[in-house]
């Protein structure tokens, strides 16, 4: 199934930079480090739960501290793209998790967001960034964290994310920034109903406002929740084997990826973090075709809904709209 879809240009709204370290790229970081190596310490398809996909991350942040591997991880990140004909991508990543050897958050968000650029326009595929504030941080923090955003405002940031441990911290020290973020006309999405059942949906989108939610499968618990998200386009980034990765569902055919596109709502597919879950779109593309009997015409409709609740401006909206349904006929 996997090469039907190989070739079909895709679009990309929920990947974090820290969860997507290749072999390729470590072996450049750190030339001693063996195979079994990583794929003992840094996939997490062995995950007892969310919490566990979270330590992956934290392995693989060793190796993003500097202005030299963060460069690496961002070249490496482009590789992947390319292999699965990302045509457009939104990468998200938590600056305030690169600072163990001296950078400051500005330079960390420079430096990423430069070579973002550098990348886009040598390879012709679209990216723009996603800041993420964390569960787990203070409101200082996540104040710091939009703050960048507006700093960096008219380059390729276009948004602000909340993620990490969502059954273990509250909201109270994001709603802050959120409001802030809403203020200032920052696109937001939101980490939600991953761990947590439908009513961690219902928080996030009271007191965040958020235009997305991410991951958000537990939805399918509440009608009324469902008709909120309806009513109000909200848009779902859907990622199907990171939710079986941390044990959100038992087996693909439990998941509500079918439900969700059979009842016309806004949902994109993702891979959220490529290494931790040994995944690629290809790979996800290939997953609902064998699983829900998926074609070329729900993956176009898919690839525009995700297009449309994309951070992106309306130039790049339309262009990739316009590709993706020529290459789809």
């Amino acid at each position: 199934m996997n090469s039907d879809f190989k070739n079909l240009p895709k679009v990309e709204l929920h990947v974090h930079l820290d969860c997507c370290l290749s072999y390729k790229a470590l072996k450049k970081i750190n030339p001693k480090i063996s195979y079994s190596t990583f794929q003992n310490q840094f996939i997490g398809t062995s995950c007892s739960c969310l919490k566990d996909y979270i330590k992956c991350a934290d392995r693989a942040l060793e190796y993003m501290q500097t202005k030299e591997e963060l460069e690496i991880i961002v070249e490496d990140i482009f590789d992947q793209f390319k292999d699965d004909n990302v045509i457009y991508a939104e990468v998200r990543f938590a600056p305030l998790l690169h600072l163990s050897k001296g950078l400051l958050p500005m330079e960390v968000v420079e430096i990423i967001s430069k070579k973002t650029k550098e990348k886009s326009n040598a390879s012709g595929i679209e990216v723009n960034l996603i800041l993420c504030t964390l569960r787990h941080y203070s409101e200082k923090q996540s104040l710091e964290t939009i703050n960048l955003i507006k700093d960096f405002k008219g380059e390729n940031v276009v948004g602000f994310d909340i993620a990490a441990d969502e059954a273990g911290f509250p909201l109270d020290n994001h709603t802050k920034s959120f409001e802030l973020a809403n203020e200032s006309n920052i696109f937001c999405t939101a980490h939600a109903g991953e761990a947590l059942g439908a009513h961690s949906v219902s928080e996030t989108l009271e007191k965040l406002k958020p235009s997305r939610i991410g991951h958000g499968v537990r939805s399918i618990e509440d009608k009324s929740l469902l008709k909120k998200l309806k009513a109000n386009n909200i848009h779902l980034e859907l990622c199907l084997t990171s939710n079986i990765v941390t044990k959100v569902y038992k087996s693909f055919k439990d998941h509500p990826a079918d439900f969700l596109y059979k009842n016309d709502f806004s949902i994109s597919i993702n891979t959220d973090g490529r290494t931790i879950s040994d995944t690629n779109l290809n790979n996800e593309y290939g997953i609902l075709g064998t699983h829900f009997n998926w074609i070329k015409s729900h993956f176009l409709k898919v690839n525009i809904n995700s297009m449309e609740a994309s951070f992106a401006n309306s130039n790049i909206k339309t262009k990739i709209i316009s590709n993706l349904k020529s290459s789809y006929n």
